[in-house]
């Protein structure tokens, strides 16, 4: 590769990181896989002739696809022996995430988990089409699928995730003021407002790897949530204090347990209640938020 032809595909890949990192982490959940899959996507890139490529973008979207499903595979096998429940790996996102609904949705916590319960390959095709607006013919190229294969495994991933995603999207102050209701219940431990703003079908889901405590099995129901977050507050040998902020595009709490940080609590938001609680207390998941991480679905 001469100089030129070495700043183009450098030119192009920078230009292009963002979007390959959403990519990867939409298909893999795991912000450092993803990173692991954007090096290996490089050193696959920099071997490409760009004169025989007609679309830089669709390129390296196959390199990255193909990558992250190699990697999703050998994933699997290690959640197998994941302790309690796995949650994708919370990133902490620009405020104005949440407002670009389509691609808040896309990398949500709720979303993720539903397109945990995917096949690898249907994962890909799901995100690529739905997300990225990636061409039937380009996703075949990528899932080593045919075109009328690859519409038939979209179409029934788009029916499995449609059954599954949240019912309806509120405005963004009305999600504000549910995070904010749920903060002042629970730091003041008020069991009555925390009934009040928790849905009567609450789920939380909580992540401690088996590195921190956390329930073993989601958790159902308005008052069982109640008796468990409670509860947790009152083990706490500390100083626990709480801090709202954006998480894969949606409101979320930071708890900071002596102003370390212990975990982070996503909120599924809908009808101005909260219907899902994604904690995550898994030290090993925790690196990304603290700084910002730029996703894009361009």
């Amino acid at each position: 590769m001469n100089d030129h032809t070495g700043d183009q595909a450098t030119e192009a890949f920078v230009d292009h990181r963002n979007l390959l990192f959403t990519v990867a982490y939409e298909i893999l959940g795991s912000a450092a896989d993803a990173e692991d899959v954007l090096q290996e996507t490089w050193l696959r890139w920099v071997k490409v002739d760009l004169d025989q490529v007609r679309d830089q973008r669709a390129y390296l979207i196959r390199i990255t696809t193909r990558q992250s499903l190699n990697r999703l595979r050998t994933m699997q096998r290690r959640r197998e022996a994941y302790v309690g429940p796995w949650l994708p790996e919370p990133l902490l996102t620009a405020p104005d995430t949440a407002e670009d609904l389509e691609l808040a949705e896309s990398v949500s916590m709720a979303m993720m988990l539903v397109l945990e319960t995917l096949s690898p390959t249907e994962r890909a095709v799901f995100v690529l089409r739905e997300a990225f607006d990636v061409s039937y013919d380009e996703i075949a190229a990528a899932v080593d699928k045919s075109p009328a294969a690859v519409r038939q495994i979209a179409h029934r991933a788009r029916q499995h995730v449609d059954a599954r995603r949240p019912r309806r999207m509120v405005s963004a102050s009305e999600r504000w003021a549910a995070l904010e209701a749920f903060q002042r219940a629970v730091e003041t431990s008020d069991l009555q407002g925390l009934l009040d703003v928790l849905a009567p079908d609450v789920v939380v889901v909580s992540d401690g790897g088996g590195l921190k405590l956390a329930a073993l099995r989601p958790v159902f129901g308005a008052e069982n949530a109640v008796r468990l977050f409670v509860g947790s507050m009152h083990k706490v040998g500390g100083t626990l204090t709480t801090e709202p902020t954006v998480i894969n595009g949606g409101q979320a709490l930071v708890f900071r347990l002596d102003g370390q940080i212990d975990g982070v609590a996503a909120l599924r938001i809908e009808d101005a209640r909260v219907t899902g609680i994604y904690y995550v207390r898994n030290p090993e998941k925790l690196s990304r938020i603290e700084a910002e991480t730029p996703l894009t679905l361009r």
